[in-house]
C-alpha cells in the first residue's frame, strides 16, 4: 500500500514509517519539523519506498495532492508537549484541529481510511479508576489554558465520527497513553526523555507538584504494533481505542528508577507547577488506561517494560 503519515518527522511518527517500510509498503511523510526531527527519519532518505515534504498540515493543496495518492492515511501531525501547549494555546487549537479538518476533508473526497491519533488528554481531570473508552470526560474551566489541548483533541474525534456517520468514511481513533522510548526528547515537556537527560548529566532531576501524581508509560514499539493493527482491519472502523500500559508509577518512583538505572548521583527536586508553567496549570493525579477493548479486537497487549524502555532510551543518549 501507499501510506501517508502526517507528522513523521516526530517521535511516533519516524517509528511507524519505518515499521510499515519493514513491512513491505511505501510511505509519503509530511512534517514541518515544528517538533518533528529531520535526524527521526534521514535513515529512511535513501530508500526509494519513503518519500519526504517538508509542508503543514495546514497546506490544504499539498494535503490534498498526497491523501489523493494515498491508500491508507495516519495521522499524527500534531502540536505536542505541555511546554508549547502552555506557550501557544492559540497555534496549538488552530494546528489540531483545523489540521484534522483539512486532512477529514481530503480523505473524504479521496473515500481513504484514516486512522487518528488523539491522546489520552481528552478524559480529563483524572478519577481513581480505569479510563475506557466510553467514560464520561471532565474538563477544567475555559480560561484555563490547560485544556486547550485536550479540547482540540476531543473536537478532532468529533469530526472523525462525524465524518464516519455521515458518509461513512472509514475511519479508527487510536487515544495514546503516555508513549517512550528511543527518538523522544525531553524538549516539549515529555517527562521521562527529560528525567533520563537530567541524570545522565548528574543535574538535580525536577519533579513538578508534589510528585505523586501517577502515569502508565507504554513503549513505542508496542504502540505501533497497535497502529498497524488498527490501519489494517476494516473491523476497526468507526471505533475507538485505549493504546497504552497498565503498568502504575508516580513521578517521585519514576525518578529513582531513573537515578538507579543511570547509576546518576543526581538529586530530586521538587518544583511547583506555577513556577514552571505560571498560571492556568492544572494536572491530573492518574491516568491509567483500560485496554480491554484493545485486547478484544486484536489480542493486543504491552510487551515491553518500563525498565526495558529506560535502558533503550538510555542507549540512545549515550549514542547521540
Amino acid at each position: 500500500m501507499k501510506i501517508l503519515i502526517t507528522g513523521v518527522a516526530g517521535f511516533i511518527g519516524s517509528h511507524l514509517a519505518d515499521k510499515l517500510i519493514r513491512e513491505g509498503h511505501s510511505v509519503y511523510g509530511l512534517d514541518n519539523l515544528s517538533t518533528g526531527s529531520i535526524n527521526n527519519i534521514k535513515h529512511l532518505f535513501e530508500n526509494l519506498n519513503f518519500e519526504f515534504h517538508k509542508e503543514s498540515i495546514l497546506n490544504k493543496k499539498i494535503v490534498d495532492d498526497l491523501v489523493s495518492n494515498a491508500d491508507l492515511i495516519f495521522h499524527l501531525a500534531a502540536v505536542v508537549g505541555v511546554n508549547l501547549i502552555m506557550k501557544n494555546p492559540l497555534n496549538t487549537l488552530k494546528v489540531n484541529v483545523r489540521g484534522t479538518e483539512i486532512l477529514l476533508e481530503a480523505s473524504n473526497k479521496y473515500s481513504k481510511k484514516i486512522i487518528l491519533t488523539s491522546s489520552s488528554e481528552i478524559y480529563g481531570r483524572g478519577v481513581n479508576k480505569e479510563f475506557s473508552e466510553n467514560d464520561d470526560r471532565l474538563i477544567g474551566p475555559i480560561n484555563n489554558i490547560r485544556w486547550g489541548y485536550a479540547s482540540s483533541k476531543t473536537i478532532d474525534e468529533f469530526l472523525a465520527f462525524s465524518y464516519f456517520i455521515e458518509h461513512k468514511l472509514p475511519i479508527s481513533i487510536a487515544r495514546l497513553f503516555n508513549t517512550v522510548g528511543t527518538r523522544q526528547t525531553g524538549n516539549y515537556g515529555m517527562v521521562l526523555p527529560r528525567f533520563i537527560s537530567q541524570a545522565l548529566r548528574n543535574e538535580d532531576i525536577t519533579v513538578f507538584g508534589d510528585g505523586n501524581q501517577t502515569r502508565c508509560f507504554c513503549n513505542v514499539s508496542d504502540v505501533i504494533k497497535a497502529l498497524y493493527m488498527l490501519g489494517t482491519s476494516s473491523n476497526a472502523n468507526g471505533e475507538v481505542f485505549n493504546i497504552g500500559s497498565k503498568d502504575e508509577i508516580s513521578m517521585l518512583n519514576l525518578a529513582k528508577t531513573v537515578i538507579a538505572q543511570t547509576k546518576s548521583k543526581s538529586q530530586i527536586k521538587l518544583i511547583p507547577y506555577i513556577d514552571m508553567f505560571g498560571n492556568g496549570f492544572e494536572d491530573m493525579m492518574r491516568r491509567k488506561p483500560n485496554i480491554n477493548k484493545m485486547n478484544e479486537y486484536f489480542d493486543w497487549r504491552p510487551t515491553v517494560s518500563l525498565e526495558n524502555s529506560i535502558n533503550q532510551i538510555i542507549k540512545f543518549f549515550k549514542t547521540k
